[in-house]
């Protein structure tokens, strides 16, 4: 779903959007927010979220590049073009040169991360990057741009294409449920990305990603 399906107000952000040479590599969030939504309610819940987002913590745009519900609809979250390196702000030292996919939600320990919407972060990560070039089972290596990450600034660390927030940042996002399915969603995502290379452009593909695919710019 585009900004324009779930009514961003584009008069709260700022103008430019800001861009990397390529995306290297994903990182997996969870929103902190309640499970019990409906979906046909997320619209609203992302509005409430790039509010908070720019008003309150000055971060210019929703801090996330996509956003994934419990029905598996991915969201265009920071502006600039779904299909483009644009650079987010969800993984502090770690925001260029990669992708923040939220799962909306709070997935702590024993919560179940819900199969469609694996699958949709998946399919997307898959697609992200494949733009790029790289395999969702491979390792990165990444530059830190600032001491308050995990690493100091200047630092360069290797990741999983397909990383979590904590490990790049001190937090327990996305949650021990949503980390512990890290694993299965980088062979997953392998899999549709070697799947997608096989096949016409954007077969196999959520219908909602092949829609920001449209609709991104």
């Amino acid at each position: 779903m585009s900004r324009t399906q779930w009514r961003a107000d584009e008069t709260k952000r700022d103008r430019h959007a800001h861009y990397a040479k390529k995306v290297m590599a994903v990182f997996i969030h969870h929103t902190d927010t309640p499970n019990g939504y409906d979906c046909a309610d997320v619209p609203r819940t992302l509005r409430n979220l790039y509010t908070g987002q720019t008003r309150d913590r000055s971060w210019g745009d929703l801090g996330y590049n996509f956003l994934v519900d419990k029905c598996g609809t991915i969201y265009e979250g920071r502006a600039g073009g779904a299909d483009r390196p644009v650079v987010g702000s969800h993984t502090l030292g770690f925001n260029q040169g990669t992708v923040g996919i939220a799962a909306i939600g709070t997935f702590g320990s024993g919560t179940t991360v819900p199969a469609v919407m694996e699958q949709a972060i998946a399919a997307l990560a898959a697609w992200k990057l494949g733009l790029s070039g790289i395999d969702p089972t491979s390792k990165v290596r990444l530059t830190s741009t600032n001491d308050q990450s995990r690493y100091p600034k200047g630092t360069s660390t290797e990741f999983d294409a397909i990383s979590a927030h904590r490990d790049g940042f001190a937090t327990n996002c996305p949650g021990e449920a949503l980390f512990s399915q890290l694993p299965a969603i980088r062979t997953m995502a392998a899999r549709l990305q070697g799947k997608s290379l096989r096949a016409p452009s954007g077969a196999g593909l959520p219908a909602s990603l092949r829609n920001l695919q449209l609709s991104g710019h």
